[in-house]
């Protein structure tokens, strides 16, 4: 059964729900360019020793023009400080996966225009979560490394302990066969040492790279010893008395060209062809407007209401994201409110599902059903999250909600094609999890910035609370107080409004970013064409990485 959609595109509510989306976008923008501003400026600091910025560096590594997905740009929002007008997000390093001389990698860099690149408590959640896609996806991990390291004044002991899955990590992406490649592009000490020591290759930089256990403040500290920077780890003692580097550069430039002429040499695409032959989708933006204007793309501005409240048509969404405005929908007529579909996107055959209301058994069951048919045909899942979660009540609970959302759950867990989430409206309660939420390991995951993530909505809890609250003075014999029940249900619902807001759960590295609802399309076809290399690729793994002579 096709579906057609009969959205009003020009109606006073779509367009007062586009005006809010987009101020949502232009916050995003907003917040990732004081991120960029913030590592700018220390450009006169970077020009005087001879060095680029890292968003330069980055800018030099990937092929011009071709696309690059930026990955958790807002990572470590709102944890630095409290402050909205002061937070910069991005936890300290810039991650994406885009193309190297034809070769698709995750690619990551030390933000040391921040902080001389220290190691944030969110910026180590990222950079782990990124290693994990480089993992999944067989993609080359590429880092430019410039580290001061952690923050003393900061320290925690269990950042240092989760630390140590960063190193793990690397050792796990070159014995799986996956080349790891750094540059070294500035300081690496005590753990930050690791990272070239656990990378196959290592590119230095004449005069500026370093990389030891102990720089000399904590050597002297520790032994007495006095020595030099570039006695104790300098780039040219590690190219040719330690052996830490297999290249010496003689400034940031040629480092980067030296890593381009490395990757060159992987012989690592094997897909790539294939899709050259239906032309590669244009760069993914990175700042501004996204780069859907008119059409139907536009429309994907006015579809989703701002308080979530307002009933939405997921079709609406899903018509919007494939080709040739084409979907098949399952069992159109059986659990109404869970949408399946099958559709094709950028050539990629996929099946949807989503939700026009909560899951009940019977959207348990079709859903359960679905994912299992898209497992048999061997198609990736896209899942558009509008759900407040799995229906309540007496005759829910006696039909057996309980059970039949456990199978839907358990298709998930289970599901033998890769997934894809993204998070469109509200993402409530187990409906979080049913829909493939981040616990449950989609491949990728990118929210709308009309996202909101809780165990349930804001006023749901404080009223949950009051009654628990009312009922506890009624045993008593006590009456509650009004202005009491009020203050405590207003503080409630700011909580969970705080907490479930898109950016600040984006900000905990609870999804791989937030995106232009505009750009929906294009970040899914690089995903699923991602996903498609990384099945038609062959690596060679060992029993260990790649160990240095």
């Amino acid at each position: 059964m096709s579906f057609e959609s009969r959205w009003n595109p020009e109606g006073p509510a779509v367009q007062a729900r586009r005006e809010a989306m987009r101020a949502r976008v232009a916050e995003l923008r907003a917040l990732e360019q004081r991120a960029a501003d913030k590592s700018a400026e220390a450009r006169a600091v970077f020009e005087k020793r001879g060095q680029l910025l890292p968003r330069e560096r980055v800018g030099l590594l990937l092929d011009p023009g071709m696309p690059f997905l930026p990955l958790c740009t807002l990572a470590g929002y709102l944890q630095d400080t409290k402050e909205a007008d002061a937070s910069v997000p991005g936890g300290g390093m810039i991650a994406g996966i885009g193309f190297v001389r034809g070769v698709r990698c995750m690619v990551v860099a030390s933000d040391s225009g921040i902080d001389a690149g220290a190691i944030q408590a969110m910026g180590l959640d990222k950079i782990l979560r990124v290693q994990e896609l480089a993992l999944q996806n067989k993609l080359p991990f590429l880092h430019l490394v410039e580290s001061a390291g952690a923050n003393l004044m900061k320290y925690r002991v269990e950042g240092f302990v989760q630390g140590g899955a960063l190193f793990r990590n690397l050792a796990r992406l070159s014995a799986a066969g996956i080349p790891v490649i750094t540059v070294q592009h500035g300081s690496g000490t005590a753990g930050g040492a690791y990272m070239p020591g656990l990378s196959d290759i290592v590119i230095l930089v004449r005069g500026r790279s370093r990389a030891f256990l102990a720089g000399p403040p904590l050597l002297k500290a520790a032994t007495g010893e006095v020595a030099t920077e570039e006695e104790l780890g300098g780039a040219e003692m590690h190219a040719s008395v330690s052996g830490l580097g297999e290249y010496l550069a003689e400034d940031d430039r040629e480092a980067l060209g030296m890593a381009r002429e490395v990757v060159a040499r992987l012989a690592l695409t094997p897909a790539l062809s294939r899709k050259r032959e239906r032309g590669l989708p244009l760069p993914l933006p990175q700042a501004g407007e996204g780069r859907g204007e008119g059409g139907v793309r536009e429309d994907l501005l006015g579809l989703m209401p701002p308080n979530l409240r307002e009933p939405v048509d997921m079709r609406d969404i899903m018509l919007r994201l494939v080709d040739d405005d084409s979907l098949l929908e399952f069992k159109p007529l059986y659990g109404a409110a869970t949408v399946c579909a099958q559709g094709s996107l950028d050539g990629h055959a996929v099946g949807f599902v989503s939700n026009n209301g909560p899951i009940d058994v019977a959207g348990a069951n079709k859903a359960t059903h679905f994912i299992q048919w898209m497992c048999q045909l061997g198609h990736p899942i896209v899942y558009l999250q509008n759900t407040t979660g799995y229906m309540v009540g007496k005759e829910s609970e006696q039909d057996g909600m309980i059970k039949h959302g456990s199978k839907m759950i358990q298709a998930v867990t289970n599901a033998t094609v890769p997934q894809i989430t993204i998070q469109c409206g509200a993402s409530f309660g187990a409906g979080n999890y049913g829909m493939c939420g981040r616990a449950y390991a989609p491949r990728f995951l990118f929210s709308w910035p009309s996202a909101k993530t809780a165990v349930m909505g804001g006023e749901q809890a404080a009223r949950t609370m009051q009654i628990v609250t009312e009922a506890a003075l009624a045993r008593k014999g006590q009456q509650p107080d009004a202005a009491q029940s009020q203050a405590q249900f207003d503080k409630i619902v700011s909580v969970f409004e705080a907490q479930s807001d898109a950016f600040y759960t984006s900000g905990l590295v609870l999804d791989d970013g937030v995106i232009d609802p505009r750009d929906t399309r294009a970040v899914l076809a690089f995903c699923l064409e991602t996903i498609a290399e990384a099945e038609a690729k062959s690596l060679r793994p060992m029993q260990f990485g790649v160990a240095r002579m």
